[in-house]
């Protein structure tokens, strides 16, 4: 759960929403003043915060603006006992998550969090892996260009569409690519790894579930469907859902209802489904492993990712475009050979695009002149490692370590570029045994 920020200078009412939020599971940090609130933001921002309106000589709105500048993706919940419509309208005009009207019960406090939550979650989901330019695919080759007039022709109906291809090859790129030019765009898009979560909890993921449903269910949680009604869902991997929820799949597809687990009724929920998979699903449904109905449901329109050993052309304007991200970001002056972009271009890359952009954002860093010989010595590099699959917790190190590298030893610098406050980022050198 994340760690909340909550500003009242009521004693009495800060200590019971305090508790309320504490047995709920939350970790919460609380303040009577906007100075100790604006303090408290500036030294490390908060996903969602509560603020009372009238608070001293300053106000919730210039909390609220604090928030909003240090986050623009902050959650912020306003309450107040005086409300008035310039006070709503400067609430709205200034991002306000939501505006609550004391008194209130405390339930309808935690409907506001978990809505917030849900909603943070939808743009965290959106903001991760963005691999390639937030406008465009990149690719000049006949297969991409036939993959544009595609979605050009798709992108403006409804139709729910079936993405295939191999791991790497973009396919929630041009997920993305369809929702952007969809009467959706200004909904959000979510993506979900049908692969990466268990089949007994992808049900309440996707259609949410009721407080007590299951052991551990302590609220009530939205599921992705409820959390981006009119915009797009995304269900990566979709070969790998299990046949019994196969059926209540094809359910809401059909009906555009949900119900949450637990829940006695069932809830309209407008969405667009796009799908994609690295397996053959129609070779599924001769096999019996993948229900026939869902698979012509699914299939309105299908998109096939050709891998990026078909699309050599490809290469050195993708090439070009990651050496440009990475040098700007870790601030490198580093030039492409051309005879560095010829090794790329004899290399089968078996992890297509986003391997392709992993070894160019080691080269970035490592080298100052990516020519042949830097690129072979990163491949045998990277083909003769014993491991061929890092933990996630290697991964992070290994992206530490390549940080400080490019900074010089810089925490500051290589704490801003990670992302993260540099005191994690000690915790993390101590853990590593740095």
């Amino acid at each position: 759960m994340p760690r909340l920020l909550l500003v009242e200078d009521d004693p009495g009412l800060q200590f019971t929403i305090l508790t309320a939020l504490e047995e709920k599971g939350y970790a919460v940090d609380a303040v009577s003043t906007t100075g100790e609130a604006i303090e408290r933001l500036s030294d490390g921002g908060y996903p969602i915060v509560i603020s009372d309106i009238y608070v001293d000589e300053r106000t919730g709105l210039d909390v609220l603006d604090a928030a909003k500048r240090i986050d623009p993706n902050c959650s912020v919940i306003l309450m107040t006992g005086r409300g008035t419509i310039e006070t709503v309208m400067a609430a709205t005009r200034g991002g306000a998550f939501d505006y609550i009207a004391k008194p209130f019960d405390l339930d309808v406090m935690l409907n506001a969090i978990e809505r917030a939550e849900a909603t943070r979650e939808v743009g965290e989901k959106e903001a991760e892996e963005e691999d390639l330019p937030e406008t465009e695919m990149i690719g000049f080759s006949p297969s991409m260009v036939e993959i544009y007039k595609t979605v050009a022709r798709v992108a403006g109906t409804d139709a729910t569409v079936v993405i295939e291809g191999e791991t790497g090859t973009g396919k929630e790129m041009v997920a993305r690519m369809i929702h952007r030019r969809s009467k959706r765009a200004n909904a959000p898009f979510v993506a979900v790894d049908c692969a990466s979560i268990t089949p007994t909890l992808l049900e309440s993921e996707l259609f949410g579930a009721m407080r007590g449903a299951f052991t551990g269910a302590d609220r009530d949680r939205v599921g992705v469907f409820e959390a981006a009604h009119r915009g797009t869902v995304f269900l990566d991997e979709i070969g790998e859902v299990e046949p019994e929820f196969q059926v209540k799949l094809l359910r809401f597809l059909q009906e555009k209802e949900i119900r949450p687990v637990g829940a006695s009724r069932t809830k309209e929920v407008d969405v667009r489904v796009v799908a994609a998979t690295n397996r053959d699903l129609q070779r599924m449904v001769d096999e019996g492993k993948f229900r026939e109905d869902l698979w012509y449901r699914l299939n309105t329109v299908r998109i096939t990712m050709p891998p990026l050993c078909e699309r050599r052309d490809d290469i050195p304007v993708l090439a070009r475009f990651f050496v440009n991200k990475y040098a700007e970001r870790y601030d490198r002056d580093v030039k492409l050979m051309d005879s560095g972009v010829r090794a790329l271009q004899d290399y089968t890359w078996p992890g297509n695009v986003r391997q392709l952009q992993h070894m160019m954002e080691r080269l970035t860093i490592l080298a100052d002149r990516i020519d042949a010989d830097a690129v072979h010595d990163a491949l045998t590099i990277m083909e003769s490692r014993e491991k061929p699959v890092e933990t996630l917790a290697e991964a992070e190190e290994d992206q530490i370590r390549r940080v400080l590298a490019a900074t010089g030893g810089n925490k500051s610098k290589a704490a801003q570029i990670l992302g993260i406050e540099r005191k994690t980022l000690y915790r993390k050198l101590v853990r590593m045994k740095l």
